[in-house]
């Protein structure tokens, strides 16, 4: 067993104002994000730089946060979706806690297709190129994820379990970091070498929506199920979720390359 390092979440508090080391792995995700949608040639190509590029971001935050809070109440509180609508206050209440991931990825594809469509840029092209630094964000959200101990595993033996607060007495998988590790760096390696391909443009989403939702399949195995759902049809909603995003990875893949369109050079 490894001793969980107790990292307080809250870097500063001033008063009733704190700055939590949370919030600033979503800020370094999207500085990581805008450097590197630039360095890609396709970027250079359809304008996505500079100032550009800075919007984007702005908007791509705005549909993170909006879309993540909205699909974790959708998604995962269904169940108590009266008590949203006799407390409306609580849908916007993110400082509680419950972003769900889909529903930031749903969130950024409507706000990068606003964007896309207000700067007359080609979605597919602008989307290609934002999605294959997202598993940056990821990776330091996860870590976030990890310092807040958050999002358990499920109890184990292996010599890397950790007993972390609130989880009880029993050491656990840190599910955080295996998350950290396999849809952040990993899959952030895989698209950066695939993106170099001459693929059509929406081709790495269908790769980063394929690889994703195998990685998290796998990893929710080792995840303790979210405690007001349970389990469904054998499953969590992670996993169903991902099943998802792996049917429209190859619904993706066939309105590309079955279409007659030439490919970029």
């Amino acid at each position: 067993m490894i001793p969980y390092p107790h990292i307080n979440p809250e870097i500063i508090r001033i008063g009733p104002v704190s700055v939590r080391w949370y919030g600033v792995m979503y800020v370094l995700g999207f500085i990581a994000s805008y450097f590197l949608i630039q360095k890609q040639k396709r970027s250079k190509e359809i304008g996505l730089v500079g100032v550009v590029a800075q919007d984007l971001i702005f908007y791509l935050a705005i549909g993170l946060i909006v879309g993540a809070r909205f699909g974790y109440i959708l998604f995962y509180e269904y169940n108590d979706f009266d008590a949203y609508i006799k407390h409306p206050l609580e849908i916007i209440a993110t400082w509680h806690g419950g972003m769900s991931f889909h529903g930031g990825l749903i969130g950024c594809v409507i706000a990068g297709w606003i964007f896309a469509r207000r700067r007359k840029i080609p979605f597919a092209a602008l989307a290609d190129s934002t999605i294959v630094t997202a598993p940056i964000g990821l990776m330091f959200g996860r870590i976030g994820n990890f310092i807040n101990a958050e999002l358990l595993g499920r109890p184990s033996d292996v010599p890397w379990a950790m007993v972390f607060p609130g989880g009880g007495p029993v050491p656990r998988h840190p599910t955080q970091l295996y998350e950290a590790f396999a849809e952040g760096l990993l899959l952030f390696i895989i698209l950066w070498f695939l993106r170099r391909g001459r693929w059509r443009d929406g081709t790495m989403v269908a790769f980063f929506l394929l690889f994703y939702g195998v990685f998290r399949f796998i990893i929710e195995y080792f995840k303790e199920p979210d405690p007001q759902l349970g389990y469904i049809l054998g499953m969590t909603m992670g996993q169903i979720l991902c099943l998802g995003m792996i049917a429209a990875s190859a619904l993706l893949m066939l309105c590309l390359y079955m279409r007659k369109a030439p490919e970029k050079g």
